[in-house]
């Protein structure tokens, strides 16, 4: 075979999909039965789409639908172009030197897990011993509820994911810019290209097919909001903002046991994101970009 080599390459990929992605999806026929452990799946009622009906009519659906796109999409205007400014930032870098360390500085977030980085919020923006509250009493402007205010529950997130994944999502824009051929920018130069000139017109276009498979895949996971940050952030205060699609079928699901009906939940997130990536890849298409397929 002449690509061996490649597939062999992709095969612990290629496998964990078929284990953790496909075969688990035949448990998606539960959403269309009364599902009981004790029947099983070939005994447990059918019921067609009554769980769907009642996901649909149910008070708390356009909630959680408003707060999981108003997470997605605060992350998607603010946190998705940071990794692309910060790669080109950081590729006008010559220290070498200073260069990895302010790689390795904005790398180190991303490898502290979602209960860490809560507990840092805690400890830094609690109302009564935080030390951004200390600063601001010591300044004159006065104590802000930043955990229990349900106006900046959603920037918080907003904050929290930039300053953890941020500079890890730099790590592919880097290997595109890397492999931006050099006579590029020296031709640039050659007609009187500023440095920002140069950015603008070779390095931006030149990851333009990168930019937009990384966009139509976020826009993919538009009602995937994170489970772990949500949940740890949340408390009862701000619930009415921070009740998401995967806290809800959490409390329904694992607490309450409604396994049918947060299969339906679950089954209609995948479709819509489904749905929006079959979308925006057609739109990337017709504007001339390669698209993810």
């Amino acid at each position: 075979m002449k690509s061996r080599s490649l597939y062999l390459l992709g095969l612990p990929g290629i496998l964990f999909f078929i284990v953790f992605k496909y075969l688990p999806m035949w448990g998606i026929i539960i959403a269309f039965q009364d599902y009981s452990p004790f029947q099983g799946l070939l005994q447990s009622p059918w019921v067609g789409f009554k769980h769907f009906e009642r996901l649909f009519a149910h008070p708390d659906f356009f909630m959680l639908l408003r707060n999981t796109m108003a997470i997605n999409v605060l992350n998607l205007v603010f946190f998705f172009p940071l990794p692309i400014l910060l790669s080109m930032l950081l590729n006008e870098v010559s220290h070498q030197f200073f260069k990895r360390i302010v790689q390795s500085i904005i790398y180190l977030p991303h490898f502290l897990s979602w209960v860490i980085i809560a507990g840092i919020c805690f400890l830094m923006l609690s109302k009564g011993e935080g030390i951004v509250n200390k600063l601001l009493e010591a300044i004159g402007i006065g104590k802000i509820d930043f955990l229990t205010n349900p106006d900046l529950f959603w920037g918080l997130l907003t904050v929290q994911s930039i300053w953890k994944e941020a500079g890890w999502g730099t790590v592919i824009f880097l290997a595109a810019i890397a492999g931006i051929d050099p006579q590029l920018y020296e031709a640039a130069k050659m007609d009187g290209a500023s440095r920002l000139r140069q950015a603008w017109h070779v390095t931006l276009p030149a990851i333009r097919s990168v930019i937009i498979i990384l966009l139509i895949l976020r826009i993919g996971h538009i009602m995937d909001v994170g489970f772990e940050q949500v949940f740890l952030m949340m408390n009862g205060a701000v619930s009415e903002v921070a009740e998401v699609f995967d806290t809800y079928v959490y409390r329904l699901g694992i607490r309450q046991g409604q396994f049918s009906f947060t299969t339906a939940v679950g089954l209609f997130k995948s479709v819509v994101g489904l749905i929006l990536v079959i979308l925006s890849n057609r739109l990337a298409k017709r504007f001339g970009e390669e698209g993810v397929y």
